[in-house]
C-alpha cells in the first residue's frame, strides 16, 4: 500500500547531499513541494570528517525544509552494496524466500550474519523466475543511519541508489523500449543502469569526479580542495588537438589532464557492455543518459559521446513530476539530472516503484518490532478488561435481583431482614472486581511503557564502543545529588516466587526534606521534589572502550530529542517541564573517565542517569 502522507526523501552522495519532500497527487504521480541540497569535501584524505560533515549537511537540509523528526527514505551509494541478479528455477510462490535465502548465502561476501540484505522480484517473460538481491554490511549501514539519527531526523526506509535510478527512469520514461544505459556519473564512483523494457542490470564502476580532482592535485601539487575548485571553475574535458589549441596554454594543459584521468571511464563502460551482453544475455545499449553531478564538467557528454560513440542524453527525473508553486523552477533545471534517486525514493512512498528494496537498519528493525507488538499487548488489556465488565455485569444483575428480593421481604418479619447483608457483601464484592480490573489495566499499560523505555534506551546505546551492564530503574532521586534515590528492584530479585513483587517499598527521608535552607544563602532554581512511590530515574552503568566521546555523543542525542512528542527522557531540572533549566553535565554522568587511566584495563566505567519526563507509578 503506498503511504497516503508526503515522502520526505534523502541522497547521502561522497560529495552532495540532497533532500526533497514529494506529496503524492491525486493522480497518484508525485509533486515536488520542497528541495534543497549541500556540498562537502570528498577529500580522500579527510574521511574522518566526512560523516560529521554529513551529519551538520542533513540537519541543515532537515531545518531548512521543515522536516526535523520526521522519517525519511534514504539510498546508500551502489560503491557499497553488493547485488547480484539471478535466476530461479520455476518454483512454487512459497518456496521462492528460501531459496533466495539460500542463494544469499551462497553469493554475499560476507558472512551472512555480518550483512543486511533484500531481494526483489523482477518483471520477466521466461519461465525463470528473476530476483534482484542487494547487501550491505551491518556495520555500515548502522554507521550512517546512526549519522542520519544525529541530524535529528528517522529512518523510513533505506533503498539501494542505483535501483532508485532505474525506478525514476522507467516512472520518467514509459515509452522507452530500447537498450538504453543510465550512467550516473558521482563523486567516486560511476553507477551503470542497464535498462531494456523491464529487465534491469547494474554494476558500480570506481571512477568519478574525484578522480579527475585527484589527478589535478598531483600534476600540480596542490591541495584537494584548491584541485576540486580548480575543476570546478576552469575545467573542461580536452576533445583532442584541435580543441586545445583554441585554449590559452594554462587552459590546455588543464583539460588535457582532465582528459587523460578520465579516459578509464568510457574503457570500463566498454567492458561492462560486453560482460552485459555475454553473461546477462542483454542487448548493447543504443543510447546513453547522463546524471550524477559528474556531468556538470564542460564537454563530458562530448568526450562520452566520442568515446563510447553513442548517442547521449541527458537524463531529467522530472519529466512526469510536477514542480511546486515555491520551488526555483531555473536552479531547480540546472539540478534536475542529480535528483534521479530522491525521484526514485519517493515513487516507493506512492506504490509507483517497479523495483523495492528496503535494507533495515538494526535499530529500525528493533522499532517496527516493537510497534508490530504493541497492538497485541494493547487488545490483550482490552481483552481482559472487557471480562472482567462482563463479570462485573453479572454482579450487577444478581445484586438488583437482591434489592428486589429486599423491597418484597419489607414488610415480612425481623428475623427475615437477612439478605439486606447479603445485598452490601455483594456491593463490596463488585466493587472489589472493578477495583482489580483496574489495577489489572494500569498494570498492562505499564508493561507496554517499559517496552518503550526499554526500546529507547537501546536504540541511543546502539554503539560497538559502548555497553550498558546495569539498568537500574530508582526513585526519589534528587539531580542536585548524585548519592540520593533509593533502587527500586529488590535484591535477589530473580528468586522470587511467583506473584510475588520484584519491586522494592521507598522511604523518603522525610527529616532531611524538611530542613529548612541556610539564611542568607543565595538560592537559585530549585528541582521539585521527587514523588513518592514512583520511579522518577533509569540509573544507567556500562563501560565504554575507544573514546568517551561516544557516552557524551548519546547524551548529545537524548538532549536532541527531548522537547519531542513521545520523549521518554528529559535532562532538565524539572522533567515535566521543558522551559525549566538544563542539568549540569555532572549531574547526568556523575562517573565519567575521559581516558583510560590504567593501561592494563580495556575500557573505562561510566553512570549515566536518565530522568524520566512522566515518573512511573508503583502503587
Amino acid at each position: 500500500m503506498a503511504d497516503a502522507e508526503s515522502t520526505v526523501a534523502l541522497s547521502i552522495g561522497s560529495q552532495r547531499i540532497s533532500m526533497a519532500v514529494f506529496d503524492p497527487s491525486k493522480s497518484g504521480g508525485l509533486i515536488l513541494k520542497s528541495y534543497g541540497s549541500q556540498t562537502i569535501l570528498a577529500d580522500p584524505s579527510q574521511d574522518l570528517t566526512r560523516l560529521p560533515q554529513i551529519t551538520l549537511a542533513v540537519k541543515e537540509l532537515a531545518a531548512a525544509l521543515k522536516v526535523r523528526g520526521q522519517k525519511v527514505r534514504y539510498s546508500m551509494s551502489g560503491q557499497s552494496v553488493f547485488t547480484r541478479f539471478m535466476k530461479l528455477p520455476p518454483l512454487d510462490e512459497d518456496n521462492i524466500e528460501e531459496l533466495v535465502k539460500f542463494e544469499a548465502q551462497q553469493h554475499v561476501p560476507f558472512p551472512i550474519e555480518e550483512v543486511v540484505w533484500d531481494w526483489a522480484r523482477m518483471e520477466s517473460s521466461s519461465p525463470e523466475k528473476e530476483v534482484v538481491l542487494v547487501a550491505i554490511k551491518r556495520d555500515a549501514l548502522t554507521e550512517i543511519n546512526e549519522t542520519v539519527a544525529q541530524a535529528g531526523i528517522g529512518t523510513r526506509e533505506v533503498d539501494a541508489a542505483p535501483m532508485a535510478l532505474y525506478n525514476a527512469f522507467r516512472y520518467n520514461y514509459p515509452n522507452e523500449d530500447s537498450p538504453v544505459l543510465l550512467m550516473d556519473v558521482g563523486a567516486k564512483a560511476t553507477n551503470l543502469v542497464y535498462v531494456e523494457g523491464s529487465k534491469l542490470f547494474t554494476r558500480s564502476i570506481a571512477v568519478g569526479s574525484s578522480s579527475v580532482t585527484t589527478a589535478i592535485a598531483k600534476e600540480y601539487n596542490i591541495s584537494f580542495a584548491e584541485a576540486e575548485n580548480q575543476k570546478v571553475s576552469n575545467g573542461i574535458v580536452s576533445l583532442g588537438s584541435g580543441h586545445t589549441s583554441q585554449l590559452d596554454e594554462a587552459s590546455a594543459q588543464l583539460a588535457t589532464v582532465i582528459r587523460n584521468s578520465l579516459n578509464r571511464l568510457p574503457a570500463e563502460v566498454a567492458r561492462t557492455n560486453s560482460y552485459y551482453r555475454s553473461q546477462q544475455e542483454g542487448s548493447m545499449p543504443t543510447k546513453v543518459y547522463l546524471a550524477g553531478g559528474g556531468v556538470n564538467l564542460s564537454y563530458l557528454p562530448e568526450f562520452l559521446e566520442e568515446k563510447l560513440r553513442m548517442p547521449i542524453e541527458i537524463f531529467n527525473p522530472l519529466q512526469q513530476v510536477t514542480v511546486g508553486k515555491s520551488i526555483d523552477v531555473e536552479a531547480l533545471q540546472r539540478e534536475a539530472h542529480m535528483i534521479g534517486e530522491l525521484v526514485g525514493l519517493a515513487l516507493k512512498g506512492v506504490g509507483r516503484a517497479p523495483v523495492s528494496i528496503d535494507l533495515v537498519p538494526d535499530a529500525v528493525a528493533t522499532e517496527r518490532a516493537t510497534a508490530q507488538r504493541k497492538p497485541i499487548l494493547i487488545a490483550s488489556a482490552v481483552i481482559a478488561m472487557t471480562a472482567m465488565g462482563f463479570w462485573a455485569a453479572n454482579k450487577s444483575v444478581l445484586a438488583t435481583d437482591a434489592v428486589a428480593q429486599e423491597k418484597a421481604m419489607a414488610q415480612q418479619k425481623a428475623e427475615l431482614a437477612g439478605p439486606g447483608g447479603k445485598i452490601e457483601r455483594e456491593t463490596n464484592r463488585q466493587k472489589d472486581l472493578a477495583d482489580l480490573a483496574e489495577a489489572y489495566a494500569d498494570q498492562q499499560a505499564a508493561r507496554v511503557r517499559w517496552i518503550g523505555v526499554l526500546t529507547e534506551v537501546q536504540s541511543y546505546f546502539n554503539d560497538q564502543d559502548v555497553w550498558i551492564t546495569d539498568f537500574e530503574p530508582m526513585g526519589l532521586y534528587k539531580t542536585s545529588d548524585p548519592k540520593s534515590g533509593e533502587a527500586r528492584v529488590k535484591q535477589g530479585f530473580s528468586k522470587a516466587a511467583y506473584g510475588e513483587s520484584s519491586l522494592d517499598n521507598l522511604k523518603s527521608n522525610s527529616a532531611a526534606a524538611a530542613t529548612p535552607s541556610r539564611r542568607g544563602k543565595k538560592k537559585g532554581p530549585v528541582a521539585p521534589e521527587p514523588p513518592q512511590d514512583a520511579i522518577n530515574v533509569i540509573r544507567v552503568t556500562g563501560f565504554w572502550k575507544s573514546d568517551a566521546q561516544a557516552v557524551t555523543k548519546i547524551v548529545d542525542r537524548i538532549r536532541a530529542k527531548q522537547d519531542e512528542d513521545g520523549a521518554l527522557f528529559s535532562f532538565k531540572q524539572n522533567p515535566a517541564d521543558s522551559s525549566s533549566a538544563d542539568l549540569a553535565d555532572g549531574d547526568i554522568l556523575p562517573v565519567l573517565n575521559n581516558t583510560i587511566t590504567d593501561p592494563n584495563k580495556l575500557a573505562e566505567q561510566f553512570v549515566m542517569i536518565l530522568p524520566l519526563k512522566n515518573p512511573i507509578q508503583i502503587k
